[in-house]
This record gives structure tokens, sequence and C-alpha cells, in this order.
């Protein structure tokens, strides 16, 4: 069973002692369950962590896959250089998966990369899964314009590729919710801020993953959420599979929603 479990995490820098300052005391319940998230993915050990961020690269008809064989990065523009990460890419892994996306004409590959620094949508999962297990060899996938069902099928091709290649993999989906939670909030408050995260964290507890396909652009892009078409990939990486979901936490003090729930393979 090469995909072992998958995580819906949020990336906050906040949430790094480094960076909150103590801010990140505010959004404890965030931290309590991602440090149980990095306590379940060192107990599985996987041999590779695929990271999907929506800020990594990013183009509007093409999904960026990480090229290369390692990057290295650091909260240095959050005020925090010495929080700092060197991550070695299963190039291995990232080479099988532009291929079965080549076979099926999914516009997916290493080319186009502008920024190869590590990105914080991809750091502060490590932040946490790095405390609690040292090994594995990271794949980090962007998110892109395409359409919903492309994001799902990539995922499906991130777990043939695990498949083909025995490799024993979690998936950590990388993505806050709704940006327009409260008014005093980074965007300022949306209705439909709330009603995102209600309807996702309802989806995702209960690993009801064909409901994704339900929530249109038009309401995704008023409530101001970043890490729905990262929940699709993740979802198709399970397609097929028994899962178990579990929700862990969400929290929204901030402006900004935080949910955590973890997809075990039964």
């Amino acid at each position: 069973m090469p995909v072992l479990a998958a995580f819906m995490v949020p990336h906050p820098p906040l949430i790094v002692p480094n960076v909150g300052r103590g801010g990140e005391k505010q959004i404890q319940k965030t931290t309590d369950a991602y440090t149980r998230v990095a306590e379940e993915i060192a107990a599985l050990a996987p041999d590779t962590i695929v990271i999907s961020s929506p800020h990594s690269e990013m183009y509007y008809d093409y999904f960026h896959i990480s090229p290369g064989e390692s990057a290295s990065g650091s909260f240095a523009r959050f005020r925090a250089p010495e929080v700092h990460f060197t991550e070695k890419y299963d190039s291995e892994m990232v080479s099988e998966i532009c291929r079965l996306a080549k076979e099926c004409s999914l516009p997916a590959g290493t080319k186009g990369e502008l920024y190869p620094e590590l990105d914080h949508g991809t750091m502060v999962p490590l932040y946490f899964i790095r405390q609690k297990y040292s090994g594995g060899k990271i794949v980090r996938i962007g998110l892109s314009g395409l359409s919903y069902k492309d994001h799902y099928k990539l995922g499906q091709l991130v777990s043939s590729a695990a498949d083909k290649l025995n490799r024993r993999i979690v998936y950590v989906a990388s993505g806050d919710l709704s940006h327009k939670l409260q008014a005093y909030g980074p965007y300022g408050f949306a209705k439909e801020g709330p009603e995102y995260d209600e309807r996702i964290m309802d989806v995702c507890s209960r690993g009801a993953f064909s409901e994704l396909f339900d929530f249109s652009e038009e309401f995704c892009d008023k409530a101001a959420e970043c890490g729905h078409r990262s929940f699709l990939i993740m979802a198709g990486a399970l397609d097929g599979l028994n899962v178990k979901a579990t929700q862990y936490s969400h929290e929204d003090v901030t402006g900004v929603g935080y949910g955590i729930c973890s997809f075990f393979s039964e």
C-alpha cells in the first residue's frame, strides 16, 4: 500500500515561534494538532513525503513539480532566517510522475522553475515534521489554474508513481481555508468565508472527497480560500482506497481558517 496516509494542514508562518514571537499562542489548538500529525508521520516512516503547496511555482495551464536533487529555504522574509531547511528531492519519483503525466497528456512537469527556494507553504509542514522525523525525501508540487478534475488526476498519478516505484508515501496537502472569516482579518469579512470553512471541514472530516467538486470556483474566490486545489490533489492520491478520516482541529481566530484532518489507508 504505497499511500500510507494523507494530511490536510495549514501553513501560517505565525505558528513558527521564531516568527510568531508569542503570537503563535493564539492558535495553540492548531499547533497541538500539527504535533500529532508529525508524530503520526514519524510512526509511519515513509520513504517519501509528497507536499502540494499553493505557494510553490504556479502556472495557469501547467502543474510545476520541483526539479533537481535538493532545495533549501528559510523564514528570512518573515524575520526568522535562523529557521531554515535543506531537503532532498525524490527525483526518481518526480521523473515517474512526469512520465505518467506525459503519457495521459496532463500538462505537468519540471519546466519553468523561477524560484527554487522552498516556500512557506512547504516549510511550515516541514517545521513540525522534521522535529519528529528526519527521514524521507520530498516531492514538491505546485497548484495551477487547471480544472478540479485535472488536480484530482494529478493526485492519481502521484499514487500510480508510488505504486510503480514501490514507494511508501505520505501525502501532505498544504493549504489555508478562507481568508475572510473576521472583519479584523487580513482580507476583511465575507459571508462565504465561514460558509467555506464549515463546508470544507464537514467534507474532509467525512472523507467525502467527491463533494470537493461541488464547490464552485466563484464561491471559492469569494471565500478567498487557498487550499482547495491542494486538497483535490490529495483526494486523487487517495482514489480507490478505503480511508479513515479524522478531524483534528479548526481555528479562525486570526481571520484565516486553519484546518487539520488525517486520512489513513485501511
